[in-house]
C-alpha cells in the first residue's frame, strides 16, 4: 500500500471522480432517454448512484483501513459496476470515461505495479463488454480498446505525478515546519549557551582572583607578621620582610588586573610547569616549611590549561600548609607516566582539623573536572594531609 497522501489530493481527486463519472452517466442517460428506454434510465440511475457513493466515501473507508483484504474486494466491485454502466449504457466512447476515475484511485490506494495491473483489467473487462454489445463488428473494438488504453495509461500517468507532486510539496512544507522548529530551539540553545558561557567565565575569574589574590595575600600577610616580630631586635630584617611584602602586593595587584581583565596568560608564562611550582616551593620554604620538591618522568608538551590547572592547584595546597596545617615539612612532588601527570602534595601537619570545603578546594576541583582528570584532598593514614592531583596529558 502506498504511503498516505496528503490532504489536498484527496480534495482534488474526489472532484476529478465526481465530475468524470457525472460527465459519463450524464452522457450513457441521454443515449437511453433518445431510445425511451425508462427501464435502462432507472436501472443506470440505481447503479450510477451507487457507483459514485462508493467511489467517493468507500475510497476513504479502504484508505482509513488499509488493508488489501478491503482495497482489492472494494476495486473489483467498482470494476463490475463500471462494466455493467458501460454494457447498460449501449458501450459509447464517454460512457468509457467511468473507468478513468478508477485508475486514478489505483494510483492512491494501490502499489505503482498494482495501478497497472488495475489498469489493464479495466481496459480487458471494458473490451469484453464492447465485444458483447458490438458482435461481429471487431474493428470497433480493437479501435475502441486502443483508445481506452491510452486514457487509462495517460490516466495513471497523470495521477503519479500529481501524487508525487503532491507528496513532494508535503514533505517540503513538513521540512520547513521543521526547519522552523530547529531554528526557535537553536536560538533557545543559543541563549542557553551563552548564560553558561557567562557563569562559566565568571567561575574562572573567580578561581582566578581567588587563587591568585589569595596567595599574595597569604604571603604577605606572614612577611608582614614576621616584621613585627622581629621589628625591634632587628630592624634590618623587618624592613626587608616590608619590602618583600611590598614586591609582593605588587605582583599580585598585576596578577588580579590580568585575571579580571579575562586574560588567558597566566604566571607560569615564559617558564615551565616544574619552575613555576619550584617557585611557589621556594615560597613556602621561605616561610619556614622544610620543603622537599622533585619531578619524576620527562614531561610531555602541556595544554596551557593543564599547565594553569596544576599551578594553580600546587599554589592552593601550599598556601593551605602555610596557613593551617601547622606543619614542619611538606613534600611535594610532579610525576608524569604515559598519558597521566600527578601531582602529590603532602605534609606532617593537623591533617583532618583542616576544612576540606573551601571555595580555593571548590575551584581546584572544577578546574580538574573540566580537563577529565581526579582530584583528592583528604588527611593521610599516618598524619598529615595529601592533596592529589592527576590530569591525562
Amino acid at each position: 500500500m502506498p504511503e498516505q497522501q496528503p490532504p489536498l489530493i484527496y480534495q482534488r481527486s474526489h472532484i476529478a471522480f465526481l465530475v468524470t463519472a457525472l460527465a459519463a452517466l450524464a452522457s450513457a442517460a441521454a443515449d437511453l432517454f433518445a431510445h425511451q428506454q425508462t427501464s435502462g434510465l432507472f436501472i443506470l440511475g440505481g447503479l450510477g448512484t451507487f457507483f459514485v457513493l462508493l467511489g467517493t466515501f468507500g475510497r476513504d473507508w479502504s484508505q482509513r483501513l488499509a488493508s488489501r483484504w478491503i482495497v482489492y474486494p472494494y476495486f473489483a466491485f467498482l470494476l463490475l459496476l463500471a462494466n455493467a454502466i458501460i454494457f447498460i449504457g449501449r458501450g459509447q466512447a464517454l460512457v468509457a470515461l467511468i473507468l478513468f476515475p478508477l485508475a486514478a484511485q489505483g494510483v492512491m490506494l494501490l502499489s505503482p505495479r498494482e495501478a497497472y495491473v488495475l489498469g489493464a483489467l479495466l481496459v480487458v473487462t471494458a473490451l469484453v463488454s464492447f465485444g458483447a454489445l458490438e458482435s461481429g463488428q471487431s474493428t470497433n473494438t480493437v479501435v475502441g480498446g486502443l483508445a481506452l488504453t491510452a486514457g487509462v495509461i495517460f490516466t495513471v500517468a497523470f495521477t503519479q505525478v500529481a501524487v508525487r507532486e503532491n507528496i513532494a510539496r508535503a514533505e517540503v512544507e513538513r521540512l520547513n515546519a521543521e526547519l522552523a522548529g530547529a531554528n526557535r530551539k537553536l536560538s533557545e540553545y543559543a541563549v542557553q549557551v551563552q548564560e553558561l558561557s557567562i557563569a562559566n567565565e565568571r567561575n574562572r575569574l573567580a578561581r582566578e582572583i581567588h587563587d591568585s589574590l589569595g596567595h599574595y595575600l597569604t604571603i604577605i600577610n606572614v612577611q608582614l607578621e614576621a616584621a613585627s616580630q622581629v621589628f625591634t631586635q632587628d630592624p634590618r630584617k623587618a624592613v626587608a620582610g616590608i619590602r618583600k611584602a611590598q614586591a609582593l602586593a605588587q605582583e599580585g595587584l598585576t596578577d588580579v588586573r590580568r585575571s579580571v581583565a579575562g586574560m588567558r596568560s597566566g604566571p607560569i608564562d615564559n617558564q615551565t610547569l616544574p619552575k613555576a611550582i619550584e617557585g611557589l616551593v621556594a615560597e613556602l620554604h621561605a616561610s619556614g616549611v622544610m620543603t622537599h620538591y622533585h619531578v619524576e618522568g620527562n614531561l610531555p608538551g602541556l595544554s596551557p590549561q593543564v599547565e594553569l590547572t596544576l599551578y594553580r592547584a600546587a599554589q592552593e595546597a601550599l598556601n593551605n600548609i602555610r596557613k593551617h596545617a601547622h606543619a614542619s615539612r611538606a613534600d611535594v612532588a610532579l610525576i608524569a607516566t604515559p598519558g597521566c601527570l600527578r601531582l602529590a602534595i603532602s605534609d606532617n601537619g593537623v591533617g583532618s582539623q583542616r576544612s576540606g570545603s573551601g571555595f580555593g578546594l571548590l575551584g581546584v576541583r572544577e578546574r580538574v573536572k573540566l580537563l577529565g582528570g581526579t582530584f583528592v584532598a583528604q588527611s593521610a593514614s599516618n598524619g598529615g594531609f595529601e592533596f592529589v592531583v592527576e590530569v591525562p596529558t
